[in-house]
């Protein structure tokens, strides 16, 4: 299983229709899992187990502030 949490960038199975990107930042998390498409800006919402099935990859962890 792949640990993501928010403001990780993530690769998804399948590539958003405006062919930018396949990379998203999680922007919401919680029983739903909101991302954001890294070429167009566009926002996408799934419930968890969804976005687990197509999730393909981390890309990049988002720095801890404390």
């Amino acid at each position: 299983m792949i640990e993501y949490g928010l403001n990780d960038i993530v690769e998804m199975k399948k590539e958003h229709p405006c062919h930018k990107s396949k990379h998203w930042k999680i922007i919401r998390m919680g029983a739903d899992i909101k991302i954001k498409c890294l070429g167009c800006g566009a926002a996408v919402m799934f419930d968890r187990s969804d976005f687990e099935k197509k999730l393909k990859r981390m890309i990049e962890k988002a720095e801890v502030t404390e």
